[in-house]
């Protein structure tokens, strides 16, 4: 694929493309925040996506992979680029003190949950429909595909495969590059980069544990899976201290852990679910294969009377982001935001499933790799980021909301505009 260097005078058209948007696509973003769902179950916010993808002129298909969104902007020959926006909320109750704020909730097997969009995903969706909106009005200056996909599930890993089982480059089309971003508490109107690994790889493993109940008071008459359970809890944090090397960064964490209904019943069972995240996809398979390994031998020696049983939850790869694309990317915002716009991003222990997009062999879906840029927008007002403790992004990054926080709003109009102006400068450096 021929990379190209567009031309300076378009940071002014972009922008001005940006302003026209700017409104409708602000209507957008806070009605998908007042209205947020559960992964797959983004039935409402896809239709308003479509909708206004639609309302652009461009030829769109719903129901991808569930409730994902395909849009196609073809404008001649040339290259096909790819940006991605997750649509996605969680089980959280929102607190941001919003006019817009969410107050939905939804049935699930666990009960009524609240539901708010603690993440962002209304804003990476919003800023899909933006750029299309921007690449639209410049038709002119471009030439090549512009293919917009709107994914759903992100936060359970299931969205990007979903889609990609769907035929989503059978049925449409295979990009040349594919091209994404992620809002974080940096400073609002600066785009963050990172070259190279950017993202862990994350697995969530849940485990039952068999014993045989009973009274407590007769404990020699039971198999006790607390007991076993404790154990696989303690010998599990020897796996990170004894069997990685040093200098890798494996993180395993036992998130859940549930046995019994009273403290007099020895129970039947044990439950715990253990999340794995770590920088390297083979060492990954390597910990989750220890962890298997260290819970069936506590099981043999807690007596417990038949194997233990292991379901994965959910899983991504690791986020490598392509370091020649990364570059020209990074040339490109710097352009258009300036040197003093753009910050160097820090390798994140959060985890994506992006990277199916691109590993097409790793995730399965054969073909030859598609090379990615996954980068991050700020999202802090200027106000909170002067005031905040600390010199670099990641020492102010600790005083500040994450993600998934009830109080983390990364909507304010600089970042949406940041957002959408970061998809088109991106789309335009492959296009132009």
């Amino acid at each position: 694929m021929t990379i190209h260097t567009p031309l300076p005078e378009l940071k002014d058209a972009i922008g001005a493309q940006t302003d026209a948007a700017f409104e409708p696509v602000q209507a957008l973003y806070r009605q998908l925040h007042q209205h947020p769902e559960l992964p797959f179950q983004e039935h409402e916010t896809s239709a308003r996506l479509a909708e206004a993808l639609e309302a652009l002129g461009l030829d769109v298909t719903r129901g991808v992979g569930g409730t994902g969104v395909v849009a196609l902007l073809r404008n001649g020959d040339g290259p096909t680029v790819m940006l991605r926006g997750d649509m996605d909320a969680l089980p959280i109750k929102e607190d941001t003190g919003l006019d817009y704020a969410s107050t939905r909730t939804a049935e699930t097997e666990s009960g009524s949950v609240p539901l708010m969009h603690a993440c962002g995903h209304d804003l990476h969706s919003s800023c899909v429909v933006g750029a299309a909106a921007v690449m639209a009005g410049l038709r002119e200056r471009w030439q090549g595909t512009l293919m917009l996909v709107c994914q759903p599930a992100e936060e359970i890993f299931g969205g990007a495969r979903a889609m990609l089982e769907d035929g989503l480059y059978e049925r449409f089309a295979r990009p040349d590059v594919v091209l994404g971003q992620h809002n974080m508490p940096a400073l609002a109107g600066t785009v963050g980069h990172i070259a190279g690994s950017a993202m862990a790889a994350a697995s969530n493993l849940a485990v039952t544990i068999h014993g045989a109940g009973g009274h407590g008071s007769m404990p020699a008459q039971t198999v006790d899976p607390v007991v076993i359970a404790a154990h696989v809890v303690t010998r599990l944090q020897t796996i990170v201290s004894r069997e990685v090397p040093p200098e890798q960064t494996v993180v395993v964490t036992v998130g859940k852990l549930h046995a019994g209904t009273q403290a007099n019943i020895i129970p039947h069972s044990a439950e715990l679910e253990i999340n794995i995240r770590s920088f390297d996809d083979t060492l990954h398979r390597q910990v989750v294969e220890a962890i298997e390994r260290i819970v069936r031998a506590e099981c043999e020696a807690g007596r417990s009377p038949k194997p233990p049983e292991f379901h994965v939850l959910n899983e991504t790869l690791a986020l490598h982001n392509d370091p020649v694309a990364v570059e020209h990317i990074r040339r490109a915002h710097g352009r258009h935001f300036g040197e003093a716009g753009l910050f160097d991003m820090p390798r994140l222990n959060g985890s994506e499933d992006f990277p199916y997009f691109g590993n097409a062999q790793a995730g399965g879906f054969g073909g030859e790799d598609i090379p990615y840029v996954y980068w991050f927008i700020g999202a802090t007002p200027e106000e909170r980021w002067q005031a905040t403790p600390g010199e670099s992004v990641p020492e102010k990054m600790r005083h500040l909301e994450m993600p998934h926080s009830p109080y983390y709003f990364p909507g304010n109009p600089v970042t949406l505009r940041t957002g959408i102006e970061a998809m088109a400068a991106g789309a335009l450096a492959y296009l132009v």
